[in-house]
């Protein structure tokens, strides 16, 4: 057959971890373009689509090389390639609703059709019949497989063997034998305890560890959950837990972290105070949300303190409350406060400023632009609560982060439609721009003086002014942003 009458192809590659009898990458590849080249079809180097192995096919979002096939496949009509083979059905999927989902965008969309070299079958209805059969067997034999390897994993951990991953200072020999200790980390874990036993707080501890460029077993930097957790984990203390199944290991201890474990634990059962999800004010300080550090660019926090005589209320960097770097930016609020009300007033009275521009609103469009602010401003408020909540215990890391990621998407989407309406304001000129600022600020400042105006009003009127406020802690310096 000359080679001028060949259809392009395209294969799909995917091997199993648990099929004994699977073939390797390299030979799939090679029985794959045989039996194409037997058919009349050629399959290009960039229509091979081929996974790490061990990518599990029970979910498509998992298999990244399996979505960049579907992706090449729907980037023009028709498709690219007019074949895909794989070496067996479930090589495709074995999940039958994402199999028939699949199948159907690539056969019915992209006028591609779907070959198993292994499992030939009749065209028409029949063999459309058979395949649904196949997969059936495959999604069933995925499902049993999962309760099988459960089983076995249960027996293996009711038999005293290892299978969890290696916490912070231990590393897997493999065969479910007991762990060892990795010396190149478990000094870490050693300073960690011994730290927090002389009586500095979990974020000391966390700054600590980063400071002295410290890393978690990922390779990230510690923070106060990461700290907590490590000081929980009873591996160290020689109890294996897996799945509410544990034991007594045999893995190596040592006396510089069992003699003060207990000790440790009984400290931060004492200072865990977990409190019911609750309301709090969509606005802790007028000044939240503006000031931010001079560091790292992070907003900075207000912390409410139980005596100001001792310690008064102040702001300080999230990211240094978590531990994620050694520099404070910490100022008082009665400082911050004052520090505000001052750059308003030498404003006013001496009519100097610089700021930027940003267009006005169009009258018939302030009343959307106004109830945008307000979304953008609860949006504010309900990402605190999901904080609070993640960090009080009350929400997992699991549950945040979705809920992070929905209320992420929301202000993006209010984001844009306010940049759309700002795109339709006519230009100003500048003396009205600076007379409008300075009535802005003038506005502000009688508010913000006025101890009977609340925060919500007062930090309403300041953030038209006042697009950040920068405060750089080594030089005792707070850097305006004003725009109009």
């Amino acid at each position: 057959m000359k080679s001028s009458t060949l259809e392009i192809g395209a294969a799909y590659i995917r091997v199993s971890t648990d099929d004994q009898a699977e073939l390797s990458p390299d030979a799939q590849i090679r029985v794959i373009r045989d039996a194409a080249k037997a058919e009349g079809f050629i399959i290009p180097e960039e229509f091979i689509f081929m996974e790490k192995r061990g990518i599990s096919g029970r979910k498509a979002d998992n298999r990244p090389e399996f979505q960049r096939m579907v992706a090449v496949a729907k980037s023009q009509s028709p498709a690219p390639f007019k074949r895909l083979y794989v070496w067996k059905f479930s090589r495709f999927a074995r999940n039958q609703e994402e199999s028939i989902f699949y199948k159907g965008i690539l056969r019915k969309k992209c006028q591609v059709e779907i070959k198993s070299v292994s499992e030939p079958i009749a065209e028409g209805m029949f063999g459309r019949l058979i395949e649904t059969i196949i997969e059936w067997f495959d999604e069933y034999y995925s499902i049993n497989l999962s309760g099988e390897v459960l089983r076995g994993m249960s027996e293996k951990a009711l038999r005293s063997g290892y299978q969890i991953s290696p916490c912070l200072g231990y590393r897997a020999v493999g065969g479910g034998r007991p762990y060892v200790i990795d010396d190149r980390e478990y000094p870490i874990v050693e300073f960690i305890f011994s730290y927090y036993h002389e009586g500095h707080d979990l974020t000391a501890v966390a700054r600590e560890c980063n400071r002295r460029g410290y890393r978690t077993r990922r390779g990230n930097l510690f923070e106060r959950r990461t700290i907590d957790r490590i000081l929980r984990n009873r591996f160290y203390m020689g109890i294996v837990e897996w799945n509410g199944i544990q034991f007594q290991g045999t893995h190596e201890t040592r006396p510089s972290v069992t003699d003060i474990f207990q000790a440790n634990l009984d400290r931060l059962a004492q200072e865990f105070h977990p409190v019911k999800r609750r309301e709090i004010s969509s606005c802790r300080h007028w000044l939240s949300g503006i000031l931010v550090c001079g560091s790292c660019g992070a907003s900075l926090s207000v912390n409410v303190s139980n005596n100001q005589k001792k310690r008064p209320d102040a702001f300080q960097c999230w990211k240094y409350a978590k531990g994620y770097h050694t520099g404070s930016c910490s100022i008082s609020v009665h400082k911050a406060e004052a520090s505000v009300l001052e750059s308003l007033k030498s404003v006013l009275d001496t009519g100097n400023i610089e700021f930027e521009y940003i267009k006005p609103m169009d009258k018939t469009l302030s009343g959307e632009r106004a109830a945008l602010e307000a979304a953008l401003f609860r949006l504010t408020a309900k990402e605190a609560r999901i904080r609070d909540a993640y960090e009080n215990g009350i929400d997992s890391l699991d549950e945040y982060r979705v809920s992070k990621e929905r209320l992420k998407t929301e202000r993006t989407a209010l984001d844009q439609e306010l940049a759309n309406l700002f795109s339709q304001d006519p230009e100003v000129p500048l003396s009205v721009q600076k007379s409008t600022i300075m009535e802005s600020i003038r506005s502000a400042y009688n508010l913000i003086s006025n101890p009977d105006v609340s925060y919500e009003i007062k930090g309403a009127a300041l953030r038209r002014i006042v697009k950040k406020i920068i405060y750089y802690r080594s030089e005792n310096r707070l850097e305006f942003h004003y725009y109009v």
